[in-house]
């Protein structure tokens, strides 16, 4: 048997696998219930009633308006005549029809052009969660067991080794992630069609969430790399969740508070956060208040925006730097 094939029975055989595929799939289950239970298809009754709220809503305002409203900010802006450089009659015109919109208060309806782009990035947060810790375990279990020095009995060569096992993850992670993501798309897609709308989508729509899904599967794929490779250069599982843990709580909670309290500019360019948010929107818009003057009155904040490209290649970088080590680091130790 190739030692490819065996890598791959070996991944989807372990129960520990299993489980975490199966937690994840339990994990988008709720949601969709949650998404489900939450949302309701709007129709004409439904429609009525949010424009009689609407009505009285626009009818309470006018009468407090005229009863009381109009006199308290006409007085207000004669008391302060430098906190606005509009007319009073502008400032204080009182409520007006268009104000209050039947949409404003219909219930919630899951629409799904809108809000499945949302939904692929919980997908691709799920999905890159589980392959990170299968990856670690994948890798480190055999470490810590003695398993892999026996297979380096049977196939001596290190780098070929590591490289079925890496591959038959990627593999793997592959076909849960995309086997997921098919059920998990026309899961939602059943939910707007019986508590929403499908409104809207086209063929182009669907090419956006496409890519979209293709960058989820990359960053699921990107963490699964970088646990796998940490625990082979630790050769154990608990150092991919210990790395973890420590940039969860040290540099992205220490680091940040650090920087804002030294005053430093564009402190989410440094957060994890904010580079996953750019990779999976395609860009991330950063502003800096504190080149704002307030006392001019109106700010307008400099800007700094990451795009999936920045995100991308700090990515590439971190993989190729894991994965090199990982190959050095497995071709100068012994076994034992």
């Amino acid at each position: 048997m190739s030692i490819v094939r065996a890598e791959r029975r070996r991944l989807f055989k372990r129960r520990f696998t299993k489980y975490m595929i199966l937690v994840g799939i339990v994990i988008l289950a709720a949601i969709a219930a949650g998404v489900f239970f939450t949302n309701s298809k709007p129709g004409p009754e439904t429609l009525a009633a949010a424009q009689a709220q609407a009505d009285r809503q626009y009818e309470d305002s006018i009468g407090y308006w005229n009863s009381r409203g109009k006199a308290e900010c006409e007085a207000s802006m004669k008391a302060n005549p430098d906190t606005s450089k509009m007319p009073v009659e502008e400032v204080c015109r009182g409520p007006r029809k268009e104000d209050f919109q039947a949409e404003w208060y219909m219930p919630s309806s899951f629409d799904f052009k809108d809000e499945f782009p949302a939904m692929i990035t919980v997908w691709a947060a799920i999905m890159g969660l589980i392959t990170f810790v299968i990856g670690a375990s994948f890798v480190g279990a055999e470490w810590n067991s003695g398993g892999m020095m026996n297979l380096l009995l049977w196939r001596p060569k290190r780098s070929v080794v590591l490289s079925a096992k890496l591959g038959s993850l990627i593999g793997g992670a592959v076909v849960w992630s995309l086997a997921i993501g098919a059920v998990w798309t026309a899961a939602l897609w059943f939910v707007a069609t019986v508590r929403g709308t499908t409104t809207g989508m086209t063929s182009g729509t669907w090419q956006s969430f496409g890519l979209m899904g293709l960058r989820g599967l990359g960053l699921a794929l990107t963490l699964g790399i970088i646990g796998f490779t940490l625990a082979t250069l630790g050769r154990h599982t608990a150092m991919a969740l210990g790395v973890a843990a420590a940039v969860i709580v040290v540099f992205q909670f220490g680091v940040g508070i650090v920087l804002n309290l030294a005053g430093v500019r564009w402190v989410e360019a440094y957060l994890l956060p904010t580079h996953m948010i750019a990779w999976m929107d395609k860009e991330y818009i950063i502003e800096d208040y504190q080149s704002c003057n307030f006392s001019s009155g109106e700010c307008k904040p400099e800007t700094l925006t990451l795009t999936w490209v920045n995100t991308g290649t700090v990515m590439a970088i971190i993989i190729a730097v894991l994965v090199g080590l990982s190959y050095w680091n497995m071709s100068r130790r012994d076994v034992a």
